[in-house]
């Protein structure tokens, strides 16, 4: 189940957007990402909780009145492979698609691409 992120849940966010190559090892530039999604109203940031585990987090950015573009994709290693990060995705583009063009950014891009094909091959099965 996906949930926006609040204050009180900043440490699991980032520890699990540290999984992300590009935030990897930077504390500086993790809480510098977190404090964007916390007070900007155009980034949105949700994470993915089964039962009471978080397991997974995944941002997005409002660009314009028209695209929404997914910036972060993370699942805790231990729960990888397993299709938590295709579900986040599904349920980005469930939550957002009536209102925006949803893409993903250039390091979201090919997963992004990835989980679209199997939506596809899913509809033909």
């Amino acid at each position: 189940m996906l949930i926006r992120y609040k204050k009180n849940m900043e440490k699991i966010a980032m520890g699990l957007l540290s999984f992300m190559p590009e935030e990897k090892k930077d504390v500086k530039k993790l809480q510098q990402t977190i404090k964007e999604y916390e007070t900007n109203p155009d980034w949105h940031l949700f994470l993915w909780k089964e039962e009471e585990d978080v397991l997974g987090a995944v941002g997005l950015r409002i660009e314009d009145e028209i695209n929404a573009v997914i910036q972060h994709v993370s699942v805790n290693p231990s729960h990888r492979n397993i299709g938590i990060g295709k579900k986040m995705i599904n349920e980005v583009h469930r939550l957002y698609q009536s209102k925006y063009a949803v893409s993903a950014n250039d390091e979201i891009q090919h997963f992004h691409n990835k989980c679209e094909v199997s939506n596809k091959q899913d509809e033909h099965d």
